[in-house]
């Protein structure tokens, strides 16, 4: 019997759960480690609660979550209720699958002034997440600006601009829906230090802006390239760009109605955050393109006003104490998902945690079915010895150390509180402190 330990119950630790019991069979056993007591990680408080059809993918998570040789094991810190050691001394391999959570710094001055976000703790807030969910981000001024040039900056500027009718069918929180009901922003800005042809949005999160009730896009034909440059660049990068060509074709006549403007400010790096104890403006310098993509500053430079700043650059992997850690790429350092590589350590990352930030929710299924491969050759190569305890090993830990752990039985049963406690036309309404959930589940 093999017994492998995933820590984090996002895609990747079930992409690569999914793949042991493919390469196994019945003669695997896997336990997924959450921090909190609910699964499925970023599916749950990342993907932005206007987007239902992509969180539809966690009911492929649960059908491997109801199997019988997959436990979830909710409710355990590992690092602090079990170190990574003692769950090596008890697994055959133990699989870091912890996402990257923590927001990338912006590194620069007035950075800790109040109503300055980082994207994982607004997005957090916005979707309930135990840690963010008191975030509490002032909505009453009238300019937000958003720093970044990807699909997670689009949802953070189309979540600010809708309009409560338009949030039917998500499952945002109370707090956050009710907040964004009483918003006073009219303006949303969002800034990038390189150009159109070096966005990271796909078109359909694109698309998504032209279709808002109150909201209206707004590019600058001059900051766009020849039209025939377009032709060079891969399919979906055209598409996101013919987005962009038509917001900036619309006219004032099309833009009439629209009390809130989404403006795209290519070309400008932030310096500098400016205000007493809040943010009240952000020091920009304009920028060009060098070849080969990379920005520099002109020396041009102005100051926006800005009462709400969200920086959405990047996140970062939460070190564990005792494993190798790439503090430069914010990740655990690894040589294709083996960290330690070359000794019998048994210790492996997967999705976030090992590549980094980048990808789809998919890219984390082919990476889990190739961090069970490479278990499977490690395995084969290591010489045989003393059978490890497993789940046994691990529960009688636990109940010596008298850990609280929820399972996926227990979850089903806060799932079913949250959708009882929905509000009319939302899927759920979602528990945002750790000791309710657990109070649902038992």
């Amino acid at each position: 019997m093999r017994h492998i330990a995933i820590v984090g119950s996002g895609p990747a630790g079930y992409y690569t759960a999914e793949a042991a019991q493919k390469h196994w069979g019945e003669s695997v056993r896997v336990d997924i480690f959450d921090l909190l007591p609910v699964p499925f990680g970023l599916i749950r408080s990342g993907v932005a609660p206007d987007h239902q059809s992509i969180k539809g993918v966690s009911r492929r998570y649960e059908k491997v979550a109801l199997t019988e040789n997959v436990r979830f094991v909710g409710n355990v810190a590992v690092g602090r209720d079990v170190s990574v050691a003692e769950l090596q001394g008890l697994y055959d391999a133990v699989v870091l699958a912890t996402g990257a959570p923590h927001d990338r710094p912006l590194g620069l001055p007035g950075e800790g002034l109040g109503n300055v976000f980082g994207s994982a703790s607004f997005v957090g807030w916005y979707n309930g997440h135990p840690q963010y969910a008191k975030a509490a981000p002032d909505l009453s001024g009238k300019t937000a600006l958003v720093i970044g040039m990807g699909n997670v900056a689009l949802d953070v500027a189309r979540i600010l601009a809708k309009t409560p009718a338009e949030f039917a069918g998500s499952d945002i929180v109370g707090h956050a829906y009710e907040a964004l009901a009483q918003s006073a922003i009219e303006r949303i800005v969002i800034i990038g230090r390189r150009g159109p042809h070096q966005i990271a949005m796909t078109p359909k999160e694109l698309g998504e802006l032209g279709e808002l009730e109150r909201a209206s896009p707004v590019v600058d034909p001059a900051a766009l390239p020849v039209p025939e440059a377009d032709a060079l660049l891969e399919p979906g990068l055209r598409k996101s760009l013919a987005h962009l060509r038509h917001f900036a074709a619309l006219t004032e006549q099309e833009r009439a109605g629209k009390s809130v403007r989404i403006d795209f400010a290519f070309f400008t790096q932030p310096l500098a955050l400016h205000g007493e104890e809040r943010v009240q403006e952000v020091e920009v310098e304009r920028t060009r393109l060098l070849e080969g993509g990379r920005a520099e500053g002109t020396g041009e430079r102005l100051r926006l006003p800005a009462d709400l700043v969200v920086s959405c650059i990047g996140y970062r992997t939460s070190p564990i104490l005792g494993v190798p850690y790439d503090e430069r790429a914010g990740r655990f350092a690894n040589e294709e998902g083996r960290i330690a590589p070359g000794s019998p350590s048994g210790l492996y990352c997967v999705g976030w945690a090992r590549r980094g930030p980048t990808g789809t929710i998919g890219t984390n299924r082919p990476d889990g079915y190739a961090i069970v491969e490479r278990i499977a050759e490690d395995l084969d190569r290591s010489p045989a010895g003393a059978d490890k305890q497993g789940r046994p090993g691990f529960d009688a830990l636990a109940a010596e150390r008298g850990l609280d752990i929820v399972t996926f039985r227990d979850w089903k049963k806060i799932e079913e509180a949250e959708e009882r406690a929905a509000r009319e036309g939302a899927p759920r309404e979602k528990f945002v402190e750790i000791e309710a959930m657990i109070r649902a589940g038992r």
